[in-house]
């Protein structure tokens, strides 16, 4: 369970949003209405007030990375700050899974992260995410670099972590992409979130 409660920065809020274990919300929202930077705001990464639990444990009890491990930010452009692959994910078995689930041999983790295209990038991000087995999962434009075959693939397995009771946060321009994950969909616009239908977000 994830709930947010008036959580504000100099550009939004306060903002409440409370999720249920292996229940998505999408948020949609104009480019520059903060949408990414909410997410930012949850994860602590950037200065904010208010209040986050996961599970009933307030972020404030623990120390940021373990905050940060589990509710997991998979940004729209991911950090990378090793030469290969490998030196950003652990080889397992779960690990071996995840990599076929979004079709990429075993091989990859021998590859230079300066070889890969940025949907190859994006997908490695969500694998490098979900390895980590978070409670919460944030999701920035996950798909975004990706064509239709790709993006069936990621959405499928964020159904599959959904299953396993994972929260996720997803912000998206593609309202059918909300509508095929999503059991809420808000809008942010004005600094304010506001629930909404899809047709009204059009």
């Amino acid at each position: 369970m994830l709930e947010i409660k008036s959580v504000r920065s100099e550009i939004f809020g306060p903002l409440n949003l409370h999720l249920e274990a292996g229940q998505c919300a999408a948020i949609l929202g104009k480019s520059g209405s903060g949408k990414s930077l909410f997410l930012r705001a949850i994860a602590d990464l950037d200065p904010n007030e208010g209040q986050v639990w996961l599970n009933g444990i307030e972020r404030s009890a623990m120390p940021a990375f373990e905050w940060r491990r589990k509710l997991v930010l998979v940004p729209a452009e991911s950090g990378w700050w090793a030469d290969t692959v490998g030196e950003h994910l652990a080889r397992t078995d779960e690990t071996d899974q995840l990599l076929a689930d979004l079709d990429f041999p075993s091989e990859v983790l021998n590859w230079q992260v300066s070889r890969l295209s940025t949907g190859e990038r994006q997908r490695l991000a969500i694998i490098r995410a979900l390895a980590l087995k978070p409670i919460a999962l944030m999701l920035d434009e996950p798909t975004a670099a990706l064509d239709p075959e790709a993006t069936a693939r990621v959405e499928k397995l964020i159904e599959q972590q959904m299953g396993l009771g994972v929260c996720v946060i997803l912000i998206t321009h593609d309202a059918e992409q909300a509508a095929r994950l999503a059991g809420v969909t808000y809008l942010l616009a004005d600094g304010k979130l506001t629930q909404t239908s899809l047709e009204t977000a059009r």
